[in-house]
């Protein structure tokens, strides 16, 4: 009986790096604004403000290099605190 293992090792770690690179096409932060608005979708409103904590977190703490997105990231931000809040005041209009 032959032991294939080192064949199988070759092509599993081949296969786990291109799945890597493919499978983080976006960033955590985004990841976390899309969960938020699907739990705003499904009016789960505790969970969609934990995730808002969770990404103003992200958002707001210093980093080392200073990131292009920031701003657009930080503009999401407010973004989603406002929808956060118009679902939650329903009665209120502002035009």
């Amino acid at each position: 009986m032959t032991d294939d293992s080192d064949f199988d090792d070759d092509s599993a770690v081949a296969s786990r790096t291109a799945a890597t690179t493919t499978r983080y096409t976006r960033r955590l932060s985004d990841k976390i604004l899309i969960a938020f608005h699907h739990a705003c979708d499904q009016e789960d409103f505790e969970v969609a403000e934990r995730l808002l904590g969770i990404l103003e977190q992200m958002l707001t703490r210093r980093t080392v290099a200073v990131d292009a997105n920031r701003r657009k990231g930080i503009e999401s931000l407010v973004a989603a605190h406002e929808r956060l809040w118009h679902l939650r005041h329903p009665e209120r209009k502002y035009g």
